[in-house]
């Protein structure tokens, strides 16, 4: 069942509503335009976490389809840090958190802008390795470029794959195919949301011996 297409006020007034519900961002003030479909966020926050948070928030409206993302950062003297201190902040988190590999993770600060090179074996802990530093001050933004090794399997079963997707409420109704070749899994159909499209790769990504995912599901 389809739903009736937002105006683009009404999509623009969800948004905002969605972004200040979140207690991190219920202060900051973010700018928010719609588009048919397409979200602009503008305005300055104090972090690059609030500046994801505002993101990801956006992405979980219904009606949403693209964002581009104006958002400055800026830091207080307080929370302003040299590259080097970032660079020591991160390793100290980084052996804080048990799910990212010790010694896996190669890291460069440039201008407060964080780039991470490695392979792990999960896609959780790439998604760790992010989560770890996003909040950190001084950080203005992350380049993840870690890979996934896929563990070697005589093959992934696409019904399993399948499976998962369907024990989700949220894919009850939408229409998902699966392709396997060798280590990679590409999705293709129709969702109602960016966050079903978000979701349906966390699961997929649970799936031992995937190596990568190509989410070519499109919003509709």
């Amino acid at each position: 069942m389809k739903c009736k297409m937002k105006s683009n006020e009404g999509l623009q007034k969800e948004v905002q509503n969605t972004i200040q519900w979140e207690p991190l961002l219920s202060a900051a003030e973010i700018g928010v335009i719609a588009k048919d479909g397409v979200i602009t966020l503008s305005g300055t926050v104090d972090s690059y976490g609030k500046k994801m948070q505002a993101e990801e928030a956006t992405k979980n409206v219904l009606g949403v389809k693209a964002i581009v993302v104006n958002i400055d950062i800026e830091f207080g003297s307080r929370y302003s840090k040299g590259d080097n201190e970032i660079a020591d902040e991160i390793l100290a988190a980084y052996k804080r958190d048990w799910k990212i590999p010790e010694d896996k993770v190669k890291i460069k600060v440039e201008k407060g802008w964080v780039t991470l090179d490695g392979e792990f074996y999960w896609h959780y802990q790439k998604d760790a390795a992010m989560d770890s530093i996003r909040n950190l001050p001084g950080v203005m933004g992350v380049t993840n470029n870690i890979t996934i090794k896929a563990a070697i399997l005589d093959e992934i079963e696409k019904e399993a794959i399948e499976s998962a997707l369907q024990r989700s409420w949220a894919f009850h109704e939408s229409d998902i195919k699966i392709d396997v070749s060798g280590t990679h899994i590409t999705m293709r159909g129709k969702v109602a949301s960016w966050y079903e499209k978000d979701e349906a790769a966390r699961i997929v990504w649970k799936t031992p011996g995937v190596g990568i995912v190509n989410n070519e599901l499109v919003i509709d």
